[in-house]
């Protein structure tokens, strides 16, 4: 029994020096973790909160692009951009604004909303369309420089076909007829890559239409 106790007396006194040597760091890792935690609870509250208030803000933006409100869309797009930045509806809702805006006669404001998303906005799917969008309203505008800024990197395989074939209409536009061809075909090959993935696109006559584009250009010099 004594031989036990001085065992454990040893015992003890290793752990009375260990605690001494390095009790203040443990403490300090301990406290370092519960902060960690009690921050990533806290961001994670303020993250669903703002989602939250957000989905209302984009609710109404909602609405008022049923009733074509191209002023409150803009006002409640703003809205989103400025306060709840973070969240998806941001970028949603700048697409959406967009759209009302072109709707509206303002093409300008359109721009703006599609750039701000195109740059910022939380899915990368969603950054690709807006580029799309944008790239679609600098052809019209026959910024065709910029539309091709907008246009070169490459998007997810979903956008591919369609980017390829925009940069071919904007070549088109050019004049420059053999990189519109190499576009157009670049489309279609794609397009066709994404057939066993995605055969709606082939039955829905898409291809049909890149195909058009590329024969009214004739054949390759």
């Amino acid at each position: 029994m004594a031989t036990y106790d001085l065992e454990e007396q040893e015992q003890l006194d290793e752990l009375k020096t260990w605690w001494k040597l390095y009790g203040n760091l443990v403490t300090n890792l301990l406290l370092a973790v519960a902060l960690a935690a009690a921050g990533w609870q806290g961001w994670t509250w303020w993250q669903r909160q703002q989602s939250a208030h957000a989905a209302g803000v984009f609710s109404g933006l909602q609405a008022a692009a049923m009733q074509r409100d191209a002023k409150r869309v803009r006002e409640l797009a703003g809205e989103l951009v400025d306060k709840y930045s973070i969240t998806e509806y941001a970028g949603m809702g700048a697409l959406l604004a967009a759209r009302v805006q072109v709707d509206a006669g303002d093409p300008k404001s359109a721009r703006a909303q599609l750039a701000w998303a195109a740059d910022n906005a939380k899915d990368a799917g969603m950054r690709d369309l807006a580029r799309l969008r944008l790239a679609t309203l600098l052809l019209d505008e026959q910024s065709y420089d910029d539309a091709l800024k907008q246009l070169a990197a490459e998007p997810a395989a979903a956008f591919a076909p369609r980017f390829s074939e925009l940069r071919g209409d904007v070549h088109a536009a050019q004049g420059k007829i053999a990189e519109a061809r190499a576009a157009y075909d670049a489309a279609l090959a794609k397009l066709d890559s994404l057939a066993k993935e995605d055969e709606a696109r082939l039955r829905g006559g898409y291809r049909d239409i890149l195909q058009v584009k590329r024969d009214a250009l004739g054949a390759n010099k």
